[in-house]
């Protein structure tokens, strides 16, 4: 796909009380739905090269034409038209715009990630002359981990739609398969009837970079998930205009199409708030299902496999023992963590 415009001069862009007329000077927040050729033309050409060329999944190539966009529409908000005008001081701006806005460390990585490939993408185009984003460091990893729910707080979550409505009964099911499976909101959201094996009592999820992975299920959301597909999926189906794509959807919304994860997500806070348990994201009960699983007894490795992680590593820093658990399995299990009938515990 040919790419309107070619390497031109380079701005900064600018900061502080210097902004540019009409663009928060603070937040940054962005600016011209309509964006300048020469941006549009580049986000265009590198979807079709991520999808095309690449063959990258659905939601990967949505998730990096959203952030290439929010940083084109940013910049071009700064009076920067063309991506050969951009310097590496204008990306660290970018980074910092976003961190001042409250975005996760591990967003701004994903950014980072996003503005080095489609750098390297527009590089080898010929649009810039050079690569500016290859410099740009990830923000170190910090510490934070996600909150963890209690037993209690899941029980009242789980239970927090209304039984007495479709929408009630679907958010349920998800609910529970998102606990049960410790699955990703983009898996649930994408998963066919076809991988469901309720008889068996387990479920096919597709996970990143292709892989999948089979996960049992409890008899709670295997229930949630009959009583929605007998129920309440028929009456979301029949509200879609054509059914070629509900044909083959576990979850739907209320149009009848794929339930999206952005509708997903605000079920999940819906039931949140109902339940009265805080704030809670599908993430959180993805986290908390992996942390119960390791309180439960379950192995790290296991848990590994359940969430589909390719490194121990990454099980590891996702998932966590509460102290008090860990020095009572440490008490229970180890040879040595009691004195024994003739130990004076002297040196």
């Amino acid at each position: 796909m040919p790419i309107e415009g070619s390497a031109g001069s380079r701005a900064v862009v600018p900061a502080g009380d210097d902004a540019p007329p009409g663009v928060d000077a603070t937040s940054g927040s962005v600016g011209p739905r309509q964006l300048p050729p020469a941006w549009q033309a580049a986000i265009d050409a590198f979807v079709e090269h991520l999808e095309l060329e690449r063959g990258r999944r659905e939601n990967t190539v949505a998730a990096y034409r959203r952030d290439a966009t929010d940083l084109a529409r940013t910049l071009a908000a700064w009076g920067i038209e063309h991506p050969a005008e951009v310097e590496l001081l204008t990306l660290r701006r970018y980074l910092a715009d976003l961190s001042e806005r409250g975005y996760a460390r591990a967003t701004l990585s994903r950014r980072v990630a996003t503005m080095r490939t489609w750098s390297t993408f527009l590089l080898d185009r010929g649009v810039i002359t050079v690569d500016v984003a290859s410099r740009l460091r990830s923000p170190a990893p910090g510490r934070h981990l996600p909150r963890v729910l209690r037993v209690d707080e899941v029980e009242r979550l789980l239970a927090a739609p209304d039984a007495g409505t479709a929408i009630g009964r679907r958010d349920r099911a998800l609910l529970e398969l998102l606990y049960a499976a410790a699955a990703r909101i983009g898996e649930v959201c994408g998963l066919d009837v076809a991988e469901l094996d309720l008889p068996q009592r387990q479920v096919r999820l597709d996970g990143k970079g292709g892989t999948q992975r089979i996960v049992p299920l409890g008899d709670p959301a295997v229930d949630a998930l009959r009583t929605y597909l007998a129920l309440a999926r028929p009456e979301l189906q029949a509200a879609a205009a054509s059914g070629r794509e509900t044909a083959a959807a576990v979850f739907l919304g209320v149009r009848g199409g794929r339930l999206g994860t952005r509708d997903a997500r605000t079920a999940v806070e819906r039931a949140a708030t109902a339940a009265g348990v805080g704030h809670v994201t599908p993430h959180t009960l993805r986290h908390t299902a992996a942390t119960h699983l390791l309180e439960g007894g379950a192995d790290v490795r296991q848990v590994q496999e359940v969430l589909g992680h390719r490194s121990l590593a990454t099980t590891q820093r996702y998932t966590h023992l509460s102290r008090g658990r860990l020095r009572e399995i440490h008490a229970a299990a180890h040879p040595r963590a009691r004195r024994g009938p003739g130990d004076s515990g002297g040196s």
